[in-house]
């Protein structure tokens, strides 16, 4: 075999391993060949896209398939231009410095039917060969979008309900919360006036749940999963109570995707009444979910950013009830960088050759 090893790795420019926009990564290509080698070229590439893809059944033999692409950006470098050039037997590092464009795009992110995908690749190019590829991918968070309308502003419901059968009386409920957009590992505080002109005994209940939206050829999947679920104070039958509740808003919860027209994550707070043999009165009211990048996560290494170039060839299951906030890791978008320290290498999705390198 004549590439031994093909592959592309970058440096983590902070302890979560996460990038946005702006951000500048720097990497290097590594090819490293048994004999001296004739190239064509050798192309580095930054990528971002998105990707849906489901199967719906209608009977035994009626399946219908949906798909749709989505790209946000596709730049590509050449570090080697066209044309043939031969490298010496050994190993050779090609670095290269690329900056993450400066503009809204989604979040990483992943699911059984939808994936955002921001990578750095690299393609060799050989006369009469298949072309090989290195690729690795990096986890991009958007920046908070403070332009989101209503982002900033109160939120206000209500809801009333007459009962009839197994009770009398009427119920009524007022929510209130102070915004709609909320930061990672922040307190949403929710306000609840509740009116109990019933027979009844309540007991409010407060669900954060996500709702995951593909669209493709005209058609939606949609999906749906509760991230954490709490109870307030019983409120005794023909008495007024103001509950007030603190849902801490997970740290690790995937930021809302709402600037890609193919796939949406969305979330929002249920706030029902739970009555006993009649149908529970609730209110919807839609949260957001904002990145919390800290300083500490937009540290640069230090120095000028380097163009894009090349060292000479020589060198070498559902929640229980509880008063606590619960977070299902299955939320988690999957296949991601795992974090690692700062400035540590995060290589390609190769295996590694016979010398020990990771290709």
């Amino acid at each position: 075999m004549t590439i031994v090893n093909f592959s592309i790795e970058y440096n983590s420019i902070n302890s979560r391993n996460i990038f946005t926009s702006g951000d500048t990564i720097n990497g290097r290509i590594i090819v490293e060949t048994s004999k001296d080698t004739a190239i064509q070229s050798l192309i580095f590439v930054g990528k971002g896209s998105a990707k849906v893809r489901w199967t719906e059944h209608h009977g035994q033999k009626h399946n219908h398939y949906y798909w749709s692409d989505e790209k946000y950006y596709d730049i590509k470098q050449h570090i080697l231009k066209d044309g043939s050039k031969t490298i010496t037997k050994g190993r050779h590092v090609f670095p290269f410095t690329f900056k993450v464009p400066d503009r809204k795009m989604p979040s990483s992110f992943q699911s059984r039917t939808g994936r955002i995908v921001h990578k750095v690749k690299a393609e060799l190019k050989r006369s009469m060969k298949l072309t090989k590829e290195a690729k690795a991918h990096f986890t991009f968070v958007s920046k908070a979008d403070m332009d989101i309308h209503g982002l900033m502003e109160p939120q206000h419901d209500c809801t009333d309900k007459s009962l009839s059968t197994f009770g009398s009386g009427s119920i009524s409920m007022d929510v209130h919360t102070s915004r709609m957009g909320y930061q990672q590992g922040e307190d949403l505080q929710v306000q609840v006036e509740i009116h109990n002109q019933s027979s009844r005994d309540l007991k409010p209940k407060f669900v954060l749940y996500e709702k995951q939206s593909f669209f493709a050829q005209g058609h939606r999947r949609l999906y749906t999963k509760d991230i954490l679920k709490e109870k307030g104070e019983p409120v005794e039958a023909h008495s007024n109570k103001t509950v007030t509740k603190i849902i801490t808003i997970p740290r690790e919860l995937p930021t809302s995707i709402l600037n890609s027209a193919i796939i949406k994550l969305e979330y929002r707070l249920k706030i029902f009444l739970d009555v006993k043999l009649a149908t529970d009165p609730k209110i919807k009211l839609p949260i957001i979910v904002l990145s919390a990048l800290e300083v500490s996560d937009r540290k640069q290494p230090p120095g000028p950013a380097a163009a894009i170039g090349f060292d000479a060839f020589g060198n070498s299951n559902q929640p229980s009830w509880s008063q606590t906030p619960q977070y299902s890791a299955a939320t988690q978008p999957l296949d991601f960088p795992p974090p690692y320290e700062s400035h540590t290498v995060y290589p390609s999705l190769n295996n590694a050759d016979k010398y020990g390198n990771v290709l």
